[in-house]
C-alpha cells in the first residue's frame, strides 16, 4: 500500500512539474539608470526575441527588425518626470539568441523627484506579461512591476 501511494505521489509531482515546464514564461527586464555627468536617464531592456517578433511581425536576422523595434517602443513605454512628459530617444538594439536587447534613453534631466513610468510592452500579445524596471537614481533603487490592468506605475525620489 506505501509503495503504491508513493507511486501516486510521484506521478502527482511529476504531471504538476511537466505541466509547468510546458507553459511559457512572459517577461521583460528593463534596468533605468541616472548619469549625473550627461543628465541622462538610460533605459536597457531585455526582451525575449521570439516574442518581440511576433509582435512587430517582422524576423529578427531582417533589415527592419530594429526599425520595427523602435517603433514598438516609442507606442508601449512613456515616461514623465516631475509631471512633465519627456521625450525617449531610441539608441539602438542588439539580438543576442533568445534574447533582444534594446537601448533608448531621456536626456536633459537635471533632477528627479518623481518618475511615471507606462510600460505596455508585450502585455497586448501576452495577458500574462510581466515587465519589471529597476530604476537606480543617485545610489538608490527602486522597482516597478507592470502587468495587463497596471501599464502605468510611478516612484518619488
Amino acid at each position: 500500500m506505501k509503495k503504491l501511494l508513493l507511486i501516486l505521489s510521484l506521478g502527482i509531482v511529476l504531471v504538476s512539474v511537466l505541466s509547468f515546464a510546458a507553459s511559457d514564461f512572459f517577461s521583460s527586464m528593463t534596468k533605468v539608470d541616472y548619469i549625473d555627468g550627461t543628465k541622462t536617464l538610460k533605459f536597457t531592456t531585455k526582451l525575449n526575441t521570439s516574442h518581440i517578433a511576433q509582435a512587430v511581425k517582422i524576423d529578427p536576422a531582417t533589415a527592419g527588425f530594429e526599425a520595427e523595434v523602435k517603433k514598438y517602443v516609442n507606442n508601449n513605454v512613456d515616461i514623465a518626470i516631475n509631471g512633465a512628459a519627456k521625450e525617449l530617444t531610441f539608441t539602438g538594439s542588439q539580438v543576442n539568441g533568445e534574447s533582444v536587447w534594446v537601448y533608448y534613453e531621456a536626456n536633459g534631466i537635471s533632477d528627479i523627484s518623481s518618475l511615471k513610468i507606462r510600460n505596455s510592452i508585450l502585455i497586448g500579445q501576452f495577458p500574462k506579461q510581466v515587465n519589471i524596471v529597476n530604476i537606480t537614481y543617485k545610489g538608490t533603487l527602486k522597482t516597478l512591476n507592470f502587468q495587463k490592468g497596471k501599464e502605468t506605475a510611478e516612484v518619488t525620489f
